[in-house]
């Protein structure tokens, strides 16, 4: 139960401090306007999964995702200045696409919806 609690509040640490080191000490345009969604560490802490959302086209968003990419290194080393952790994880990032399945969703129920209307 405590190893939960301790990773929870590591994956909530870490969600803080990468958000506002890409959106304060990131330089590079291509990133735009990015959200960090949720982050997930490993058992062994060794990685931590960090869930992006773009706003924007899929062009745009795969412009921001590659900007994160190439500034992964970066941002890890600010992230093990902030954390007061032995060994910081290796980070990946994972595009978000929550919001666009539930946007999916939300189709296919009006749809429906729609289709019902039209039968009665």
């Amino acid at each position: 139960m405590a190893n939960t609690v301790k990773q929870k509040r590591l994956e909530a640490l870490i969600r803080k401090d990468v958000s506002d080191i890409v959106q304060f000490d990131l330089k590079d345009p291509d990133v735009g306007f990015v959200t960090i969604t949720d982050v997930h560490v490993s058992n062994d802490h060794s990685y931590a999964t960090v869930y992006v959302a773009f706003l924007g086209k899929d062009a745009r968003s795969q412009a921001g995702f590659n900007a994160l990419n190439r500034a992964k290194g970066y941002i890890r080393t600010q992230l093990s200045q902030m954390l007061d952790i032995r060994r910081t994880p290796e980070l990946l990032f994972e595009i978000d696409k929550t919001e666009e399945q539930g946007r999916h969703i939300d189709d296919i129920i009006a749809e429906i919806h729609k289709n019902e209307g039209e039968q009665n």
